[in-house]
């Protein structure tokens, strides 16, 4: 079993957002970007011995991405004490194997004494486990994070939608969806898409939020929370819905 990590070498401190993009696009498992308001960099020192100089150098080895929540509701569905400026979004996460089993939620935990310091005003993190790729924020739960069950459960459902038959469906996103065609309802799609197309239901997201104020804001925000805090989930599992939309193709009459 990997041995926990040395958190005597580990370092966190910001970093600039370019360098943050080329980490996450080249290492993480989305490969994508993503909004960010602040990067902080995870450094780790090793020692250095040579004939002229002795002493520490850091290697960079990971690092973590916060932002502002895009859904204007994200801070009314925690807590009517909480305004959406004073939400950061724990939005991308990757450090390299081989330091430390608890590498993670070490450097998160100490993140938060980063945004105690350069962002004051935030009262709470907020952050998703992808059941789509198998999570269920084992890391979260390690940070003392409080569960808040599955994301959009009283929401209607998204779509990802592919022009592509079976077995070489290419997702769109629903995001994208409705930027490409102004909506994805099903009946307005098969007008603006016009020929038969597939669509899958996408996965929610377990849900975990952390208060990182004072031990009386954090006292007074937990009982204020909207929705109950639930016990940590035991397994993480989707279930992939696809379903075909066929498109009768229709026959315009030319008249001369």
């Amino acid at each position: 079993m990997e041995e926990y990590c040395d958190t005597s070498k580990i370092l966190i401190r910001r970093i600039n957002k370019n360098v943050a993009k080329d980490i996450i696009v080249k290492n993480h498992y989305s490969h994508k970007w993503t909004l960010c308001r602040v990067a902080y960099g995870i450094f780790y020192k090793t020692e250095k011995s040579n004939s002229f100089f002795e002493g520490n150098e850091e290697k960079l080895i990971g690092c973590l991405i916060y932002a502002q929540p895009v859904g204007r509701s994200a801070a009314s569905s925690l807590s009517p004490l909480i305004t959406i400026d004073q939400v950061f979004e724990l939005v991308r996460l990757f450090i390299h194997d081989g330091f430390g089993r608890n590498v993670e939620s070490y450097c998160i935990s100490k993140s938060f004494k980063c945004l105690n310091t350069d962002f004051p005003h935030i009262k709470a993190v907020l952050s998703y486990a992808d059941a789509e790729q198998g999570h269920r924020g084992i890391i979260y739960q390690a940070c003392g994070f409080h569960y808040q069950g599955r994301s959009s459960l009283a929401l209607m459902p998204n779509f990802s939608i592919s022009l592509s038959p079976p077995p070489n469906y290419e997702w769109i996103h629903s995001r994208t969806v409705t930027s490409r065609w102004n909506s994805c309802n099903v009946e307005h799609l098969k007008g603006a898409i016009g020929k038969t197309f597939w669509r899958m239901k996408e996965s929610t997201k377990h849900r975990y939020i952390i208060f990182i104020g004072n031990k009386v804001e954090k006292r007074k925000l937990l009982k204020s929370l909207k929705h109950p805090v639930l016990p940590y989930p035991k397994q993480s599992s989707h279930v992939v819905e696809i379903e075909e939309i066929p498109v009768e193709n229709k026959m315009v009459e030319t008249f001369f």
